[in-house]
């Protein structure tokens, strides 16, 4: 029976266990990593979890105003290189998300700054209308990406993780309603997947294949006329065809959060049946569940976010529960949850 503390591999990555802190964006001031984000993440990591993936961090200088981490140029490298050694004392991984936020983010009255988008649709969430893409701008957002990896790289994370969910640039490529292009990168799922193959290989080009990629994608996007989990799976077998190292399952978390249990389990575990290893996050919260997906399906890491903001050591204080009971106590299964 597989357990919950196994140390493990996830492509090249030696892990500690299966429990990985999921990403929640790092408030900061023109794009650098301070000293409070470094002590957060180093408290988290000496709590015992595998590895942390970092809020989103921008790849694209444009996108400077929004006040969180940025690795668009090699001024930002010293600072990311800081919060991997405090990281790695500790044998966690760390993974940088690159993301590019596009109209997610509302521009209110800054009429200087231009969003832009697969398409030129209002953002549901946010109103502000985007400018369509132009081709020239779908290789230079992609060359963004590639240039953010290899300083990753550079700064000693362990790997990358493509945000394509939440309503961000990439995850727009793949959902109907933002993407209405007519040209390759627009219609079908295999032309509105083409801009994140190609943003993987890129990274891959820029990277090495000894450096792990993950992606962050949504198996709904909780809108009319989003993702649809048929056009979500094929994605899935696209990446792992072609190589990442991990693909993390999330997808509009909000009408789940008084829910119990993980939100996005039957998505997960039809992608952990045919793709490259699974991290299921969002409502991850009884270790009894958990424990029972480990063992009934392909799914092998499990991410959670919040819970560390009040707990950064819970997966220790869990460790020694679990320390403390005979191996199998149906008791403990039943009543332990974060």
């Amino acid at each position: 029976m597989k357990s919950l503390f196994d140390r493990t591999k996830m492509g090249t990555l030696s892990m500690r266990n299966r429990f990985i802190r999921a990403a929640v964006s790092d408030t900061t001031f023109g794009g650098f990593v301070e000293e409070t984000m470094i002590t957060n993440y180093a408290a988290i990591a000496r709590g015992g979890v595998a590895a942390i993936v970092t809020g989103m961090t921008l790849v694209d200088g444009e996108e400077h105003m929004f006040p969180v981490v940025a690795l668009c140029s090699d001024s930002f490298i010293l600072g990311h290189r800081k919060l991997a050694e405090a990281v790695h004392r500790h044998d966690v991984r760390l993974i940088a998300q690159l993301a590019y936020i596009g109209s997610y983010a509302a521009v209110g009255d800054n009429t200087w700054i231009v969003a832009i988008a697969p398409s030129s649709v209002s953002n549901i969430v946010t109103g502000t209308l985007a400018r369509e893409m132009r081709l020239g701008e779908i290789k230079l957002i992609q060359k963004r990406f590639a240039d953010a990896a290899a300083r990753a790289r550079e700064a000693g994370y362990d790997g990358v993780e493509i945000h394509c969910a939440h309503g961000l640039l990439l995850s727009q490529f793949l959902t109907p309603y933002y993407n209405r292009r007519t040209d390759e990168y627009g219609g079908s799922i295999e032309n509105r997947s083409r801009m994140i193959i190609e943003t993987y290989t890129q990274i891959r080009s820029a990277t090495g294949y000894d450096f792990p990629v993950w992606v962050k994608l949504n198996c709904d996007d909780g809108i009319e006329d989003g993702i649809t989990e048929e056009d979500f799976l094929y994605v899935c077998g696209l990446l792992s065809k072609a190589g990442i190292d991990a693909i993390e399952v999330s997808g509009n978390w909000t009408p789940h959060i008084f829910k119990v249990g993980p939100y996005f389990r039957a998505a997960a575990t039809a992608a952990a049946d045919n793709s490259a290893p699974t991290i299921i996050t969002g409502g991850n919260r009884r270790v009894s569940t958990m424990h029972e997906i480990l063992n009934k399906t392909n799914i092998e890491f499990f991410g959670i976010a919040r819970p560390f903001a009040r707990e950064p050591d819970l997966i220790d204080r869990f460790r020694r529960e679990c320390e403390k009971l005979p191996a199998g106590d149906e008791k403990f299964r039943k009543s332990s949850s974060f």
